[in-house]
């Protein structure tokens, strides 16, 4: 099985929680590709996916708009039916980072996804609609780390018991 992870980053922290969600996914020996929107992007990877992640910087309590220009445009990568995911990175907790994740859930409903929440199903740490790390706030961003494998390990497994 392949799943992907599409972001975008500014100064090099969105980035790093997507390793560290993708070090979650390889513990469940699932293939794990990230794409940074400031590279070009393996389309042909990307339409063999089971799942796609996407990550954002919150900007203005919204997704970077790098990212939404990628999901609103016209595309050769298929979306439909696979399983989606987000997450986002911060400065402060009232920043905005939940209308940040919530702005592209919309979007991948409306492209067809199968939007991932283990909500408080999967018990703790709860992780509704994705995870968020804060990079001005104690040490929130490091701490966060964990969070996000276990983000990776739970999309994997969603992953491999829908497809």
């Amino acid at each position: 099985m392949k799943l992907g992870i599409i972001y975008y980053t500014h100064g090099g922290h969105t980035h790093e929680m997507a390793e560290c969600i993708a070090e979650g996914i390889q513990s469940k020996d699932v293939e794990v590709r990230l794409f940074s929107l400031n590279e070009q992007l393996d389309e042909n990877y990307l339409n063999e996916c089971a799942g796609i992640i996407f990550g954002t910087p919150t900007y203005v309590a919204t997704s970077h708009w790098r990212v939404i220009e990628w999901l609103t445009k016209d595309r050769t990568i298929k979306l439909g039916g696979k399983l989606g995911g987000c997450f986002a990175t911060a400065h402060y907790a009232q920043g905005g980072s939940d209308s940040a994740i919530m702005s592209l859930v919309g979007i991948l409903v409306t492209k067809g996804m199968l939007v991932y929440s283990g909500g408080s199903a999967l018990g703790k740490p709860f992780i509704h609609h994705g995870p968020v790390a804060l990079d001005a706030v104690g040490n929130h961003f490091e701490e966060s780390k964990e969070l996000f494998k276990t983000f990776g390990q739970r999309f994997a497994d969603k992953a491999l018991e829908l497809f």
